[in-house]
């Protein structure tokens, strides 16, 4: 079994599985709050596989700059699809959509929304400064 498949088997009950060598990786955290908070801490994931429930352009920088070789989205934007594939990375899918909305299905995901016309590097910070303030908010 291959690192992808191995991740995608890993995936239901999941919001995100990471697969390399074997090795696996879990997460429950929604959105894109996993991945930030892997690279956040410093952890290498560097030619890992990944298996997520939703997949959009904001996600799909969170794993370039992580170094994901591989990632299959349940839901995948099309923006995401191709900011994946510009950056090599080798991607598939379950359903392709034209844009990931916000929980309340009123309008776009706030993190889609922060990224719009973004770079990698510049979105991840995006991100990052994002998910600081809908936490500190939370209390």
């Amino acid at each position: 079994m291959t690192d992808i498949e191995k991740a995608v088997s890993c995936l239901p009950g999941h919001t995100l599985a990471l697969c390399k060598n074997g090795e696996v990786i879990l997460s429950d955290k929604r959105g894109v709050a996993p991945m930030a908070d892997f690279l956040q801490e410093g952890r290498v994931l560097e030619g890992w596989s990944a298996a997520d429930r939703i997949v959009g352009r904001a996600a799909a920088m969170l794993f370039i700059k992580a170094g994901v070789c591989a990632v299959y989205a349940q839901t995948l934007s099309v923006g995401g699809k191709e900011l994946l594939e510009k950056h090599g990375v080798i991607v598939s899918w379950g359903q392709l959509t034209q844009q990931i909305i916000n929980r309340d299905k009123t309008g776009p995901c706030p993190m889609e929304a922060a990224v719009a016309g973004l770079e990698v590097e510049a979105g991840c910070r995006a991100i990052f400064n994002a998910l600081a303030k809908m936490r500190a908010h939370r209390g």
